[in-house]
């Protein structure tokens, strides 16, 4: 559970001159892709208002329908990435390729990855929905970067973290060994310090997985689904809850905030494919908060954060959260 602390009602600007006082880079960074999420939290709140709902009309480079706030999202992120002078090169969910930034004075030491809309489906059903970022580090400024330059482990990550577009705005960003939290005031724009320290409980009664998929999954999944699904007159002793709310974000912040495991696992109808959400913009982020908040995440076989990357666009099976579910759902996968 949450745990108040001293630099509740701190601003962002405030911790980060603290927790990042060593990469003024990095704080600048962090501080213009909050200015961004602040934007894209302005437009999501006025949805039809603001013309915004439906698609685009156009696909990503996974071939996904592109809805218009995920095109907008994407260019506002852009800007600010560009706008900040810290970023040598980004790399986003919804581009082929990474945008490279001039090189020479303007260039950044710091490489920027992000998921402009997490929960795409649920924009125009009114449902939580989120942005997810990711920054490591870039290689010197007398080489050209290139996509392999992106290519590394989640334990390399400088910062991480996600804006989540709910009944408040709310930004969780790790950047030292903790987890913060801040949420957007609507009164002064401001990003203020909520409930600085998040711990997930190494146990829970909850899970979330799209049930649908049932009949796809490997046999450790479905074995550790039904086992859950027969409660307390089961092997497990005890009745489970399950949660699913199409949103990454959106599940992984209340497993943040009360516990619970999170399995978007492999499955048959694309069985030459590791699994359905990307490496480097959704699992490798959220994997590093979801593990310095105490929790665990796998791909069901080894730690999502020591997987080294192939590709910009890599697909992964993930399975996080409380770490008494995770341990017991990479070990079903182990021992098969």
């Amino acid at each position: 559970m949450p745990a108040q602390s001293a630099l509740t009602h701190r601003t962002l600007a405030g911790y980060l001159e603290a927790e990042a006082a060593h990469d003024g880079g990095l704080a600048a960074l962090i501080l213009a892709v909050a200015a961004a999420c602040a934007q894209i939290s302005g437009l999501v709140a006025r949805g039809a208002l603001s013309g915004v709902l439906g698609v685009a009309g156009t696909e990503n480079v996974q071939g996904e329908t592109q809805k218009t706030l995920d095109v907008l999202a994407n260019t506002i992120l852009i800007k600010a990435a560009d706008a900040s002078g810290q970023v040598a090169a980004i790399a986003s969910e919804e581009e082929d390729d990474i945008l490279a930034f001039p090189e020479g004075e303007r260039r950044g030491r710091h490489l920027l990855l992000f998921d402009p809309l997490d929960g795409s489906s649920n924009i125009d059903v009114n449902v939580s929905i989120g942005t997810i970022f990711s920054v490591l580090p870039a290689p010197s400024a007398a080489h050209t970067v290139t996509a392999a330059d992106f290519l590394q482990p989640g334990r390399r990550q400088l910062a991480a973290g996600y804006a989540l577009y709910g009944p408040q705005t709310t930004l969780v960003l790790t950047i030292g060994e903790e987890v913060a939290t801040f949420t957007l005031d609507p009164a002064t724009g401001q990003w203020l310090g909520t409930d600085i320290v998040l711990k997930v409980s190494p146990s829970t009664r909850e899970f979330a997985i799209n049930m649908s998929n049932r009949r796809h999954w490997a046999e450790p999944v479905r074995a550790y689904i039904d086992d859950c699904l027969a409660g307390k007159d089961g092997v497990r002793g005890k009745d489970f809850n399950m949660r699913w709310i199409a949103s990454m974000v959106a599940d992984v912040h209340r497993i943040l905030n009360r516990g619970g495991v999170f399995l978007y696992p492999w499955d048959a109808r694309e069985p030459d494919r590791a699994g359905k959400l990307r490496l480097m913009y959704e699992a490798n982020p959220l994997g590093l908060i979801v593990e310095r908040a105490g929790g665990a995440a796998t791909d069901a076989t080894m730690p999502i954060l020591d997987i080294q990357p192939t590709s910009l666009h890599q697909r992964v099976a993930v399975v996080l959260g409380s770490v008494e579910e995770v341990a017991r759902v990479t070990e079903a996968h182990r021992a098969a």
